[in-house]
């Protein structure tokens, strides 16, 4: 396997959390920690779009690969967030605290091994899903 992506889908989310730059780079550097990496500069957090699709996009390069996160309060009050990482981690424990930063009340998520010379997804319970 060469590494492993992580995709979270997060809704009904605090809008105090997705709608704040400063929120936003907080969560950048706590999981960089939780994931026990290494960024490669400082996080990249921009406003745009328009409607639905306004809102922050998140681009934090690591010395392993990157994470990105979109966020529209617009839609359901929403994070998607993707790891992808060729050093390991435990993608059950970034998932929960993706979830918990944010507030989400809803929460899915699935993981690929990339590389791994098959379709290459995970099952749970290592990607865990909350619908409430």
């Amino acid at each position: 396997m060469w590494g492993l992506s992580t995709h979270i889908d997060l809704f009904g989310c605090k809008s105090e959390k997705i709608k704040s730059r400063a929120e936003i780079e907080t969560f950048a550097k706590d999981l960089v920690d939780l994931l026990k990496m290494t960024a490669h500069g400082e996080p990249v957090i921009e406003w745009f779009g328009n409607g639905d699709t306004e809102g922050f996009t998140l681009i934090q390069l690591l010395t392993t690969s990157c994470i990105t996160a979109h966020f529209s309060e617009s839609y359901r009050k929403s994070a998607y967030i993707d790891i992808f990482s060729c050093k390991e981690y435990n993608p059950g424990e970034v998932v929960k605290f993706c979830a918990n930063f944010f507030g989400a009340s809803v929460y899915y998520s699935t993981g690929i091994r990339r590389g791994s010379g098959t379709n290459g997804f995970l099952e749970t319970p290592e990607f865990p899903s909350r619908i409430i």
